[in-house]
């Protein structure tokens, strides 16, 4: 226990903090306080996920922790002159869980985000952490995989697909050996999901993965991280680590008869391997590209053996289901939209971070009671969803309820949770031609809708763009969008369309064109 005197100051250590010198703050801290003789306990959290007001600098109180947003080290030393005082200070934002932003979220897959010491394992089982795991070890496989199928929990990465029939499909497989996979390849612009839950709560993964382990019957797991993400590399490594020689990991979970163990793997750059079997591919040493399905990884996938592949909100939110039960978590959402979804502001917006809501809630509120409305100050226009192939919705449509099943009607996603926004300035029909663009240099080649038709789309919008207007060159690019989304392997050619023709319809102006007449638009 901490001595009376002993002052607790939580600087977070997630990326977004260190890019904002956070690990130079902390320093200053220590420094400081040393040369005053005043006790400190510098504890790195993760990030509380309200990155504008990064490095957000907290300090335990009898009231709950203050904190302190946009921190300098030209700030430390009034900072503790406040401290010791108790008197006010200007980077002061109150106490944390009273901000607006944070208080009116329903985190569930976060509630321990920067709360937390990512690589604490006291704290994290002072926080619910190993409940889940206790309850699957007391279950059969046959009822956790049930357990998960009754919550609604649909994979989070983007697709959507019922985690619980992928699981009971796994279990159900005869084989020499089953694999729970990690898709941590966080590729989408505007995300960052993953990244704040490996770096912020990694225990929370790895507890999800074991469970997945003890349902299906697999032994190993394996998590794919992007490169670009060494913070969160580092920060698993050391979690699995320090799980293993808890017991959580290895031959006896927990002291069970149920064996599991899981390792780090690195991605090397590519954007089509956060598809599953490009993963699967450059997992076992091999070029990233898409395979053909059937037969579906559940049956034949790393290794050609039965595996579960999930992305990393998808695993790291099964702990709170087994540990409060399925109706605790199917309580919260819409229709077949179940449970929350950590939503990403990014782009053009005052305040971007993370919120995690459930289902159900609008554009509209996200950008602006959540984001406080654009950065520059100006009337935003557009809001991608979904990453860099998901479709622009225009002011018309930010009062659809987020929800799978509500977006689809209206042919856009809610894919991973990613919203970008844009304001007045934009120019759609530039940004549908880099999406395009963006298909041509990230395609893994095998398929031809993807490969040829990325390329001749970003000529044909160029040639729009340039003038020609013509009825012809508009109907070419739509049968060519029509040809890549029915077309292609994977999503990475079938969903480059998206943004293409959501520009299209909505934004016509940009290309030059003159209004799309209702019910004109291709689907």
């Amino acid at each position: 226990m901490n001595s009376p005197t002993t002052h607790r100051i939580f600087v977070p250590r997630d990326s977004s903090a260190l890019a904002m010198g956070a690990d130079e703050v902390a320093q200053a801290i220590a420094s400081v306080a040393a040369a005053r003789g005043l006790a400190v306990d510098i504890v790195r959290n993760g990030s509380r996920g309200l990155l504008w007001l990064e490095p957000l600098v907290e300090i335990q109180t009898a009231d709950g922790r203050v904190g302190y947003a946009n921190v300098g080290v030209e700030d430390v030393p009034s900072l503790v002159d406040a401290w010791l005082s108790g008197g006010a200070h200007e980077r002061s934002v109150g106490l944390v869980e009273d901000i607006p932003y944070l208080k009116r979220q329903q985190r569930l897959t976060f509630a321990r985000l920067g709360i937390t010491d990512p690589l604490s394992i006291d704290d994290y089982v002072a926080h619910e952490g190993l409940a889940g795991l206790k309850a699957a070890l007391a279950m059969s496989g046959e009822a956790a995989c049930e357990l998960v199928l009754e919550s609604g929990l649909r994979g989070r990465g983007g697709a959507a697909f019922p985690a619980g029939i992928k699981w009971r499909t796994v279990r159900a497989a005869s084989a020499p050996q089953k694999y729970i996979v990690c898709n941590a390849d966080e590729g989408d612009s505007g995300t960052f999901s993953d990244r704040l839950s490996m770096e912020g709560d990694p225990f929370g993964l790895i507890e999800g993965m074991i469970i997945a382990g003890v349902a299906t019957g697999a032994t190993e797991g394996y998590i794919y991280v992007r490169s670009e993400y060494p913070h969160a590399i580092a920060t698993l490594e050391a979690a699995i680590a320090k799980a293993r020689a808890a017991g959580w990991l290895g031959a006896s979970v927990l002291g069970s008869d149920r064996a599991f163990d899981l390792f780090v793997a690195k991605g090397a750059g590519s954007y089509v391997c956060g598809e599953e079997t490009a993963l699967l591919e450059s997992l076992e040493g091999k070029r990233g590209i898409v395979r053909a399905k059937p037969p579906v990884p559940a049956l034949a996938g790393l290794h050609g053996q039965p595996t579960v592949i999930n992305n990393v909100i998808t695993l790291a939110t099964v702990p709170i289901i087994f540990a409060r039960g399925a109706a605790f978590y199917k309580d919260f959402g819409m229709g077949r939209s179940r449970g929350t979804l950590p939503f990403q502001l990014a782009g053009n917006i005052k305040q971007g971070g993370l919120v995690e809501l459930a289902f159900g809630v609008t554009l509209r509120e996200l950008i602006f009671d959540y984001g406080g409305g654009t950065a520059s100050g100006r009337p935003a226009r557009a809001a991608q969803v979904g990453g860099p192939l998901g479709t622009y919705l225009p002011e018309s449509q930010w009062d659809i309820p987020l929800d799978y099943e509500a977006y689809a009607a209206v042919g856009a996603v809610v894919g991973h949770g990613g919203i970008v926004v844009h304001d007045d300035t934009s120019n759609l029909a530039e940004l549908a031609q880099y999406a395009m663009h963006f298909c041509a240099l990230e395609s893994c080649g095998k398929c031809t809708p993807c490969r040829i038709g990325s390329t001749r789309g970003a000529e044909v919008i160029q040639r729009i763009r340039n003038g020609d207007t013509s009825e012809r060159q508009v109907t070419l690019l739509r049968d060519l969008c029509d040809t890549m989304v029915s077309g292609s392997l994977c999503a990475m050619g079938g969903m480059t369309p998206y943004p293409v023709i959501s520009a299209l319809d909505h934004f016509p102006e940009d290309f030059g064109l003159r209004p799309v007449q209702p019910n004109a638009a291709a689907a």
